[in-house]
């Protein structure tokens, strides 16, 4: 790693924490933690696939920020065109038959990536809303077709779809649902293909069938007359990089055209390279009918999402629907589709994509096989540049120490940013997501420092 960098503010970081605790509120933590503590880890500077917090210290983002940052940081391209667009046209909103040129312009750079059907594109700032965009215009599209009871959503367990109530709710989450009495009605969930967990002990073919046969029941039980759509993560990023078994995908997408349920694929997380192709849903061979995406849509340099629908549905909206009465003040923020599409040019232009699936990704798989082995480790898995270590109290079993999931990882995972890696801890995983940037010694370095701090949490995990 670099040695550390001078911010480019002086920050007084007594002052700052104490500002932390007395006026903000971080997202997904425990308040009453936060001030015990004396106030969050600040983060003052970033470069590359590094990040300094306010004291100085060096880590290397294993998360590229949050599952987000694929050009990595530091990128004075990016900052120049947000320069020159909020010159030009900081703001104005796409409401009442108004666009800006930047959103006209990223709407065709993503329909051109995405191809096929999938040619068009609602902006939102976040996953989560690009979600509530999804949930709407799919209830809207059954309604003007004179099914108005076709509303129900099919999800899985553990599956994460953002944090608004709609999006929480599509999500498979019980810590989220316990917070506002979610889900709301008209959603259901089903298992996840998580053959470490889930299995029992059948091969791929069968996990997958079992799955699928779920949803398919699930439908006959609803009605198929009832089910709007099936919503599922190519890969389940914040469930604990949940890659789902050989022919999972396929089966789903045969059930949704049997029984006429649209197939919903939320790539906020895989979306725009991270599995080695653009879309999680091209790495598993199936065909959305609308998919969701945020994060590496801007690497993280500007708040933008996208809701991509295909022709056919956009059709009937055409056609049938009337005023979509939906949208944000910040839709097709013209500064942050202006950031957008420069990415994306990053993205094509540095070959990341093809890196990621034939040079990077590859090396991350083989990486993790050092891990094998370890008496902590009952599985790795990876998909270009996702990967999870999944830590047991027995080795060759899905055992967790204390006889409950979640005891092991948050240890292991403030062990690894104790020695400068940035991970998570999910549920007995530590997952990790590097920007796609990476190179191989990075790549090292990361498995290299699980493998360290495995070893220092051994004593205290065996004491559990």
């Amino acid at each position: 790693m670099t040695p550390p960098v001078t911010a480019l503010r002086n920050y007084d970081a007594v002052e700052l924490r104490r500002l932390d605790v007395a006026h903000h509120l971080p997202a997904q933590a425990d308040y009453g933690e936060i001030r015990d503590l004396g106030g969050s880890r600040i983060i003052t500077r970033a470069e590359g696939c590094q990040f300094w917090d306010i004291d100085g210290k060096a880590y290397f983002d294993g998360m590229a920020g949050l599952w987000c940052v694929g050009v990595g940081y530091g990128r004075k391209e990016l900052a120049d065109v947000a320069h020159e667009q909020m010159l030009e046209l900081p703001y104005y909103n796409s409401f009442f038959k108004t666009a800006t040129a930047p959103a006209v312009r990223l709407a065709a750079k993503i329909a051109g990536i995405a191809g096929g059907e999938l040619q068009h594109v609602f902006f939102n700032s976040s996953g989560s809303e690009a979600v509530d965009t999804m949930f709407r215009m799919v209830r809207h599209y059954w309604a003007v077709q004179g099914q108005p009871y076709k509303n129900v959503f099919i999800c899985r367990r553990n599956g994460y779809h953002g944090s608004t109530v709609a999006g929480a709710s599509l999500g498979g989450m019980s810590a989220m649902h316990a917070i506002g009495s979610l889900p709301i009605p008209g959603i259901e969930h089903v298992i996840q293909p998580y053959a470490f967990n889930e299995g029992f002990g059948e091969d791929e073919e069968a996990f997958a069938t079992r799955c699928a046969q779920e949803i398919e029941d699930r439908i006959l039980q609803v009605g198929a007359h009832n089910v709007a759509a099936f919503v599922g993560e190519p890969i389940q990023g914040a469930g604990g990089v949940i890659i789902p078994p050989k022919g999972y995908w396929q089966k789903v997408e045969a059930i949704c055209r049997k029984y006429d349920v649209l197939l919903v694929a939320d790539e906020v997380i895989c979306g725009f390279g991270r599995t080695g192709q653009w879309f999680g849903h091209n790495t598993y061979g199936f065909t959305p009918d609308i998919i969701t995406t945020a994060k590496q849509l801007s690497s993280g340099y500007a708040p933008i999402s996208a809701t991509i629908a295909s022709r056919a549905i956009v059709e009937v909206l055409r056609e049938k629907g009337g005023d979509f009465v939906h949208g944000y003040t910040y839709s097709g923020h013209p500064m942050c589709c202006a950031v957008a599409e420069r990415n994306l040019e990053i993205i094509e232009r540095e070959d990341l994509v093809t890196r990621t699936r034939e040079v990077t990704g590859p090396y991350l798989a083989k990486a993790l096989q050092r891990l094998v082995g370890h008496e902590l480790v009952g599985e790795v898995r990876s998909q270009g540049l996702l990967g999870a270590v999944e830590i047991v109290s027995e080795p060759g079993t899905n055992h967790r120490f204390g006889g409950k999931e979640g005891k092991a990882s948050p240890m292991v995972r403030d062990a690894c940013i104790s020695n400068g890696l940035m991970v998570r801890g999910i549920r007995d995983s530590v997952v990790m997501c590097p920007p796609l940037i990476v190179s191989t010694s990075e790549i090292d370095f990361m498995i290299d420092t699980i493998e360290k701090s495995l070893n220092q949490c051994l004593p205290a995990l065996r004491a559990l």
